[in-house]
C-alpha cells in the first residue's frame, strides 16, 4: 500500500457482471472513457467464482469485476459514476459494497434474492442493530 495508485488517497468503485456478459459491458462503458480517463488512476477487471454467499455481489453468478481507482475528485467522480453505471444498468450490475456507487439502494437490493432471508437471520442475531450503520440501513433495511 506504499506505492501509487493505492496510496490511501483515492476513490474506488467497483462492479460485478455476469462472466459471459464482460465484454458486452466492457463495450457499452467504452464511449465514455473520454470522460473517465481524466479521471482515474487504473482500471482493472477480474474474475470471481459464484459463490453461495447470500450478499456476495458473486452470488449464485460467475462474475467479471470492473474496478475503478479514481482520482480524488469526488465531485467529478460523482458526476460520471450515473454513465457508467446506465451503461452496465442492461448487465445487472452488483456494486461492491465497499466502493463509491450511486446505484439506487432499492435497486441494489434488488439483485440480492435471498435478501430477506438475510433480514430474518439478522433480526435473530443481531435485534439492537450494533452491526448497523446508516449507509448499511439504506441497502439492508433498518
Amino acid at each position: 500500500m506504499q506505492f501509487t495508485p493505492s496510496s490511501g488517497d483515492e476513490i474506488q468503485s467497483e462492479y460485478f457482471v455476469a462472466r459471459e456478459d464482460l465484454v458486452s459491458a466492457m463495450t457499452a462503458v467504452l464511449p465514455l472513457a473520454e470522460r473517465i480517463r481524466p479521471l482515474l488512476h487504473v482500471s482493472e477487471v477480474r474474475t470471481v467464482a459464484a459463490d453461495q454467499l447470500w450478499l456476495s455481489p458473486a452470488y449464485e453468478r460467475d462474475s467479471a469485476c470492473i474496478h475503478f481507482t479514481w482520482k480524488r475528485l469526488p465531485e467529478k467522480v460523482e458526476a460520471v459514476l450515473p454513465q457508467i453505471e446506465a451503461a452496465l444498468t442492461p448487465f445487472s450490475p452488483r456494486p461492491h459494497w465497499g466502493k463509491v456507487s450511486t446505484i439506487a439502494p432499492e435497486v441494489v437490493t434488488s439483485l440480492y434474492p435471498r435478501l430477506g432471508d438475510f433480514q430474518t437471520l439478522r433480526d435473530r442475531l443481531d435485534p439492537d442493530r450494533t452491526f448497523a450503520n446508516d449507509y448499511v440501513d439504506q441497502f439492508l433495511g433498518a
